[in-house]
């Protein structure tokens, strides 16, 4: 086995800097121990992408193999008795389109001065979007720095607020990861649906921020996110971690959800810095981390924290790093299915509730279970659409959909937390 996945690292070496034509997404099924121990080499050493992580029987991997990987790696596969389906037949076709469909939107808002939510953007357009959102709702919104990247980037959180000091508070992220792009634009439209319920007078906007304040930090991760945008070379679209250097020059960037002082260094975190969840030299060691844990602990009152990630169609809570109930968690399971009513009853959109360890993976050093660590009960982390048909390459008219539905839950979360106070 070692000498085939020897192999399979030298075809992906040679196949990264070229297109990804007749790349496929593989959906790989463990059914056994046996299968599961495979797996794992194979994630350690062959250099492949997966896209998710956390080997069971119960749920399988997507992993995306280079073509002139995909007759060694199914022959791998089969010859290891494991099974596998084909989930996506070319990626480069969903990059060409998606790049097209950025170029017509593009084109589309310089002509008509406007803003489409049905459409992804970049770094630049997201903030100038903020700036527009604030100065159309300057009685309710204002923009929070709460510091600079890695390269000198500014993060931004925007405030939702109607007066008062030190406010219960609201916390929601999206775009930790930098190829989820459908959570930033599912944010962008979040922010906009914030400020226009409020302006409009709808109740559970007003009852809401009656109470509490909501800070809703649109690019978690502004470098990985604007390196994911980089036309120069397709596998920039792919990109997941930060950009800042490692102990390994040809390997930049930490895992921003590994690098949270919630049992860092624990088993659901990698020590490599050429990994997708490279967990850092440290607790904290990015400075991205530590902007949005430093603002958290000096605001001190924030009741509920929540984050959005893609792809999978989750809604879970603590823990992740271990199999244990948290203290909350009848509470937290509770709330979590309610809210997954909610998202269902408008598109009938299906998704499965649990802990993160559970549910997805067992992950160290994650963001929800900090939060929770540090006494915001309400900790809830969202995978987005889809199942696996596109991935990270939802298409843009999918947008809006899984924004509206993610706002559905997010509001019933919400306003049971303001309704709820400890």
């Amino acid at each position: 086995m070692r000498l085939c996945i020897a192999v399979f690292v030298l075809l992906v070496a040679v196949h990264c800097e070229e297109l990804f034509n007749g790349d496929q997404v593989l959906r790989i099924h463990a059914e056994s121990k046996d299968h599961i121990q495979v797996l794992k080499e194979l994630e350690k050493d062959s250099g492949l992408d997966f896209w998710t992580h956390g080997f069971s029987t119960e749920r399988p991997v997507d992993v995306r193999v280079p073509h002139a990987s995909l007759y060694a790696v199914k022959d791998f596969l089969k010859e290891n008795n494991i099974s596998f389906s084909v989930m996506i037949n070319n990626v480069q076709e969903l990059l060409d389109r998606e790049r097209a469909e950025m170029v017509s939107n593009t084109e589309m808002e310089r002509n008509t001065k406007s803003f489409n939510f049905a459409a992804y953007h970049d770094l630049d357009t997201i903030y100038s979007f903020m700036d527009t959102l604030v100065a159309s709702h300057s009685n309710l919104i204002s923009k929070v720095k709460i510091g600079s990247t890695y390269e000198n980037r500014p993060m931004y959180v925007l405030k939702f607020s109607t007066g008062g000091e030190n406010k219960p508070a609201i916390w929601i992220d999206a775009g930790i990861h930098a190829r989820e792009w459908v959570s930033h634009a599912s944010a962008v439209w979040i922010a906009d649906r914030i400020a226009t319920d409020f302006k409009e007078n709808r109740a559970l906007a007003r009852n809401v921020l009656s109470k509490m304040d909501i800070y809703l930090m649109i690019v978690a991760n502004p470098d990985g996110y604007v390196f994911s945008h980089l036309t120069v070379r397709p596998f920039h679209r792919l990109w997941r971690k930060s950009r800042s250097v490692t102990s390994n020059p040809n390997c930049p960037g930490v895992d921003l959800n590994r690098n949270f002082d919630a049992e860092f260094s624990g088993p659901g975190a990698s020590d490599d810095p050429c990994a997708e969840d490279y967990r850092g030299p440290s607790a904290h060691s990015e400075i991205e981390v530590t902007n949005i844990a430093d603002f958290i602990l000096s605001h001190g009152n924030f009741k509920s924290f929540m984050t959005l990630h893609a792809y999978s169609q989750l809604l879970m809570y603590p823990y992740g790093y271990t199999g244990s109930n948290a203290p909350d968690q009848p509470d937290l399971h509770d709330v979590a299915t309610q809210a997954n009513k909610a998202l269902n009853s408008w598109h009938g959109t299906i998704y499965k509730v649990g802990s993160i360890f559970h549910t997805i993976e067992q992950a160290s050093g994650a963001s929800v279970d900090w939060a929770y660590q540090h006494g915001i009960k309400y900790c809830f982390a969202f995978e987005l659409r889809d199942t696996g048909e596109y991935g990270f390459l939802l298409p843009a008219d999918q947008i809006v959909s899984t924004a509206r539905e993610t706002w559905f839950a997010l509001r019933y979360i919400m306003q049971y937390v303001s309704d709820h106070p400890y």
